[in-house]
């Protein structure tokens, strides 16, 4: 790739966001990263950051809302005097994870979980506590089997219309917010690509992932109407579904332990899926010989998604 062409990292700070803008900057591909973090965790963010400066090519970061009408203007001026007259952005990314994770309905009765570790615990003659401590443990230093005794955290908190309105307009149709207002301001290559982020939640239910799974298939619906009505204009528009991956957003999802060690323990690979494993196939998707790619839904997962 060269310099002229940008890539756009909306969420870029972390995660797969950061780990994208760094494998297309390796590849000579000048990068605008948009993020939105607080003043304390700059110094981790400019270290990765840092990084993709020593590639040499264009680099802007901005901490800003990329959500608000505000933050869309002033990133694409931005954009605009960081490419020249000759650049244009080559490759989008929606990476944004700002979304609400309530359940929407009580839970019933104690989790078969910890109805099992009760067990085992007065069978072994210990404290629940200690006993829960120990799996949790375990479970983090990769004793996966252990996975089905972790219950999830419960709360009191429920999904309303306004949480689930907000995640979707932030993880889903923002998208097309992005793409229509690049488009019009005549920013784009004449061969872009558009990359957007979604999670076998649009498909299978975790409790506390309501609203974010309705952002997900929003998103693919999204990112399928892009690639019909944009194709003729020469974008590219592609949806990824990475496998379980050890993310920030990961974390914050309840029982995201569970998650983790039974991605493990599915996956033909035996690990979890990686933010640099999405960045290949990122890098791999803006390459000439991918031109024909459009309109996908794209596993990127070692398998675990055929895997029972």
């Amino acid at each position: 790739y060269t310099t002229d062409e940008w890539a756009l990292i909306l969420g870029g700070s972390s995660g797969f966001g950061l780990a994208v803008a760094t494998k297309l900057a390796a590849h000579g591909m000048s990068v605008c990263v948009v993020h939105r973090d607080r003043r304390g965790a700059m110094p981790r963010i400019e270290a990765g950051f840092d990084a993709i400066r020593a590639h040499g090519h264009g680099f802007v970061a901005l901490n800003l809302d990329a959500l608000s009408a505000e933050g869309v203007s002033t990133t694409i001026e931005a954009v605009r005097v960081a490419m020249g007259p000759s650049g244009r952005v080559k490759a989008l990314l929606h990476s944004i994870a700002f979304g609400n994770l309530k359940p929407i309905a009580p839970a019933v009765g104690t989790p078969p979980a910890a109805l099992a570790v009760q067990r085992l615990a007065d069978e072994l003659g210990v404290a629940v506590a200690d006993l829960e401590q120990i799996v949790t443990r375990l479970t983090g230093e990769g004793v996966d089997p252990l996975q089905a005794l972790i219950s999830p955290p419960q709360t009191d908190a429920r999904l309303d219309d306004e949480d689930i309105a907000r995640t979707v307009f932030s993880m889903g149709t923002s998208l097309l917010s992005w793409v229509q207002r690049l488009f019009g301001e005549g920013l784009f290559a004449a061969d872009a690509r558009v990359f957007g982020l979604t999670s076998e939640g649009n498909s299978v239910v975790w409790r506390g992932y309501a609203a974010v799974a309705t952002a997900k298939v929003a998103l693919e619906s999204v990112s399928r109407a892009i690639a019909v009505e944009f194709g003729p204009h020469g974008i590219r528009s592609n949806i990824l579904q990475p496998g379980v991956t050890d993310t920030a957003a990961l974390r914050l999802i309840p029982g995201s332990a569970h998650m983790a060690a039974h991605a493990r323990m599915r996956n033909p690979m035996g690990r979890l899926t990686t933010p640099e494993d999405v960045a290949n196939v990122v890098c791999l998707l803006c390459a000439p010989e991918a031109a024909w790619i459009n309109g996908a839904l794209i596993h990127i997962d070692g398998g675990e998604h055929v895997s029972a």
